[in-house]
């Protein structure tokens, strides 16, 4: 922030020392002294003149100090979510897989993608937290804080590309102690009883922190997460996707459901729950697994149900705006929509404007 002064045309060198003082006692507050009588606080111009016979630059210094205001301004949180991967469990290019996208991976034409994961962060305090440890870990938190310990992780399941990557924080590796991952009351049942899992727990390297349904948990720094159990193959252990409000924005996190129409409430069967959770965010990231059933070749996709993404963008059409599309003046409140968690045959990676990309921050 820069304050100026006005010299009057008698200046003496009494009034030089005095200026020369002032800028001194400017500098403590981190503004610099120049020729105008005028500053500039976070864009607002505020100009006013100093009749140096009565007013000096120091008495204003006084009184700006006497205000609830910081100069330079307060350092509030500023929290931002980061796409760190977009990918099914299994990543881009996918084993086995020869065609597409795979090959054009393969071939330098394109980067591998990652598995889906989101990172939450705040700079200015270094708090980093992951949404699903995935089997690309190690790269997605040098990507989302230089690769140091995280201040927790939050699991949706126990499929593969969303918890396998706790691994890396053991003793095989950087050995971390005490890092919190928080979850379901069946997912930490689950990891404490099946090795290499439960060594990781008993070795102090996770601290499980069970999560009830619909119950918020606040994190230092202004945020609140909020997970809530969607239908999904629970083979393992049931399935959460997450809410997560930040000082301005609200995002919400489900890279694996079956079907929207699964995920209601007895009492009202035809209204998917999808409805209410996306009108109360502002970005929705959401499974994007398939585009069409014909994906999975002679795959039975009963087996492996998600909704399909033309499915999704129908549903929501009255609740989320395109994506990267700016909210409309006068417009009611739509959330902006991304896909993640796309599968390798998913034809929606190379054309599609509403898939999520790797490196993508949202300002919460």
């Amino acid at each position: 922030m820069a304050l100026s002064r006005v010299w009057p045309s008698s200046s003496s060198t009494s009034r030089r020392r005095s200026f020369d003082k002032d800028r001194k006692n400017a500098a403590a507050f981190g503004l610099t002294v120049t020729g105008i009588a005028s500053c500039r606080v976070e864009g607002v111009a505020i100009r006013f003149i100093l009749p140096l016979a009565t007013v000096t630059l120091s008495l204003v210094l006084s009184a700006l100090a006497a205000l609830t205001v910081c100069f330079p301004p307060c350092a509030f949180p500023q929290w931002e979510l980061v796409v760190l991967g977009i990918a099914q469990d299994a990543g881009i290019p996918h084993l086995g897989c020869e065609k597409g996208v795979c090959s054009d991976i393969k071939a330098g034409k394109r980067k591998p993608e990652k598995v889906a994961c989101l990172g939450l962060r705040e700079r200015a305090s270094g708090a980093a937290y992951l949404f699903d440890a995935t089997p690309d870990v190690r790269q997605q938190l040098i990507a989302l804080n230089g690769g140091q310990r995280p201040s927790g992780v939050f699991l949706t399941h126990a499929h593969m590309g969303h918890y396998s990557g706790l691994l890396y924080f053991g003793r095989e590796s950087v050995d971390w102690k005490g890092v919190p991952v928080y979850g379901s009351a069946r997912m930490g049942a689950f990891l404490s009883s099946n090795d290499p899992w439960r060594f990781l727990i008993s070795n102090g390297n996770l601290a499980f922190r069970r999560l009830d349904p619909d119950r918020g948990v606040s994190l230092p720094g202004g945020v609140k997460v909020t997970a809530f159990r969607v239908p999904h193959r629970d083979e393992f252990t049931d399935t959460f996707g997450y809410l997560i409000e930040g000082p301005s924005r609200k995002a919400l996190f489900i890279p694996d459901i079956d079907r929207w129409e699964k995920w209601a409430e007895p009492a009202n069967p035809g209204r998917p729950l999808i409805l209410e959770y996306a009108a109360r965010a502002d970005l929705l990231f959401l499974d994007g697994t398939f585009s069409s059933p014909e994906e999975v070749g002679a795959r039975d996709i009963a087996q492996i149900p998600h909704p399909m993404m033309p499915a999704t963008r129908e549903l929501l059409a009255g609740i989320a705006r395109p994506a990267g599309a700016k909210q409309k003046k006068g417009e009611a409140k739509r959330a902006e929509l991304w896909f993640i968690h796309l599968n390798h045959t998913n034809t929606a990676l190379v054309m599609d404007r509403d898939v999520a990309r790797e490196g993508m921050v949202f300002r919460l």
